[in-house]
């Protein structure tokens, strides 16, 4: 959840920043979470698209977020360990899309693999 303060000298931009970089660092927005879409997160706290566009601008300069794309931004692994696995499982899930497999059934697949089915 993001609040902003209107009444905050402190820049729109720059508050919406700390906030998710907060919320990334806690651990509450987790390694490969898709963020909002620019715009919808700009309509949704009724600030400008280039307002939030700078915030995660500046979030993946800090790595804490990786923008791919028409694939959106996602919130980037903070460790080398979670780093490869998340690699990992954007490869499997490529390789997954590739052949057409639902996703239900490609998260079977992991589940089974890590033996939590």
């Amino acid at each position: 959840m993001i609040a902003l303060d209107p009444s905050s000298p402190v820049p729109p931009f720059e508050q919406l920043r700390a906030q998710l970089a907060g919320q990334v660092r806690t651990g509450q927005l987790a390694a490969g979470t898709r963020l909002p879409t620019v715009r919808r997160l700009a309509d949704d706290l009724g600030l400008a698209p280039n307002t939030v566009a700078r915030a995660y601008r500046e979030l993946e300069q800090e790595g804490l977020v990786q923008t791919r794309g028409r694939n959106g931004t996602v919130v980037a692994a903070q460790d080398e360990q979670h780093r490869a696995a998340q690699e990992a499982a954007e490869a499997f899930a490529r390789r997954a899309r590739a052949l057409g497999l639902p996703s239900t059934e490609a998260l079977a697949l992991v589940r089974a693999a890590l033996g939590d089915s």
